[in-house]
């Protein structure tokens, strides 16, 4: 009978463990993920700056092309007097 008893404790203390295990995978797996996407989150902001600090490279390498001072200017805000801007919207 007390054979019994410890196999039921036994199966029930495996149970128990099962479930822990599982319940911790599944946690695992959601940080996993969301790791995943933070990840991926960074590599286009890596990806964006990128592009930033080449554009920035072009303008210096450049600095004495006045079409090139001209866009910089533009993008500041600035127009020649007789010029018009539109604006797409």
């Amino acid at each position: 009978m007390r054979l019994r008893r410890t196999g039921i404790l036994t199966k029930i203390v495996l149970a128990v463990l099962l479930v822990y295990v599982l319940v911790t995978r599944i946690g695992q797996s959601d940080l996993q993920n969301q790791k995943a996407r933070e990840l991926q989150e960074l590599k286009d902001y890596e990806a964006q700056l990128a592009q930033e600090v080449d554009g920035m490279q072009y303008a210096i390498e450049h600095s004495t092309d006045e079409d090139v001072l001209r866009d910089i200017a533009r993008d500041q805000g600035f127009t020649n007097p007789d010029e018009e801007i539109y604006y797409a919207g």
